[in-house]
C-alpha cells in the first residue's frame, strides 16, 4: 500500500515537471516567433521614401512664342503713289547671272525725288531693296521690292528690267560722236548678263503704293 502511493506520487511529481517544461518551451517559441516577425517583415518591405509631389501646371510648361513678321500699315493721313509711276534707281552692287541666284536681293538708293501732286512723296536717296527675279546663262531681270521712309519699310511692286535697260548717262565725248555712242549702246545691250554697281534703272510701280503723308 505505502509502496503504491509513492509510485503514485512520483508519476505526479513527473508529469508535472514535464508539463511546466512544455509549457515553458512553447512561450520561448511564442515569444521568438513574435519578435522574429516584425524583423522579416521590415526586411522584406523596406519603406520607400515618397517623392515629392510636383504641382504642373501651364505656367510651367515652356512658353512658345510665335514668330510673327512685321508689316507696315501706314496710320493716320496717307498718300497713294499711283500705278505706272516711275522710279529710278541706283544699283549699289555688281549682279551677274554666274554669280547671282534667283530670289537674291541687293541695295539700291533713288536717285530722283518720287512726286505725287508736284510734292514729294518719296526723296532722292532713300533706301531701296531691290530683288533678282530671273537668272540665265546670258540673262538677268531685277524689280524693286520695299522703300524706306522715316525709318519704315513698305512694299513695292514694279516691272522687271534687265541690264540693257539702264539710262545711260551722257557725256560730252557721247554727245560729240552720236554715231560711236549708239554702237556702243547697241553692243552693251547685247549682253544682258551683268549690271554694274551704280547703273541707273527706272521702274514704274505696277501697283499702287500707299504711305504715310508727311506729318
Amino acid at each position: 500500500m505505502f509502496h503504491s502511493q509513492l509510485s503514485r506520487k512520483l508519476y505526479l511529481a513527473v508529469a508535472a515537471a514535464g508539463f511546466i517544461a512544455v509549457a515553458g518551451c512553447s512561450s520561448q517559441l511564442d515569444t521568438a516567433a513574435t519578435n522574429q516577425a516584425p524583423k522579416q517583415a521590415a526586411k522584406a518591405s523596406p519603406v520607400k521614401k515618397a517623392a515629392p509631389a510636383t504641382n504642373t501646371t501651364k505656367a510651367d510648361a515652356p512658353k512658345v512664342v510665335p514668330v510673327s513678321a512685321k508689316v507696315t500699315k501706314p496710320t493716320g493721313p496717307v498718300i497713294t503713289v499711283p500705278k505706272g509711276t516711275s522710279i529710278t534707281a541706283v544699283v549699289g552692287q555688281t549682279l551677274a547671272s554666274d554669280k547671282n541666284h534667283q530670289g537674291d536681293t541687293f541695295v539700291a538708293s533713288l536717285s530722283a525725288p518720287v512726286k505725287v501732286g508736284g510734292k514729294t512723296v518719296l526723296p532722292k536717296g532713300a533706301h531701296i531693296t531691290g530683288k533678282v527675279v530671273t537668272v540665265k546663262k546670258h540673262e538677268l531681270k531685277v524689280e524693286l521690292a520695299s522703300v524706306v521712309l522715316r525709318g519704315k519699310s513698305y512694299d513695292l511692286q514694279t516691272n522687271s528690267l534687265r541690264p540693257s535697260d539702264k539710262v545711260q548717262a551722257k557725256s560730252k565725248a557721247a554727245s560729240a560722236d552720236k554715231s560711236s555712242d549708239k554702237t556702243a549702246q547697241n553692243a552693251k545691250q547685247k549682253d544682258n548678263s551683268k549690271l554694274s554697281a551704280n547703273s541707273q534703272l527706272t521702274f514704274k510701280l505696277s501697283k499702287p503704293v500707299i504711305i504715310p503723308a508727311k506729318g
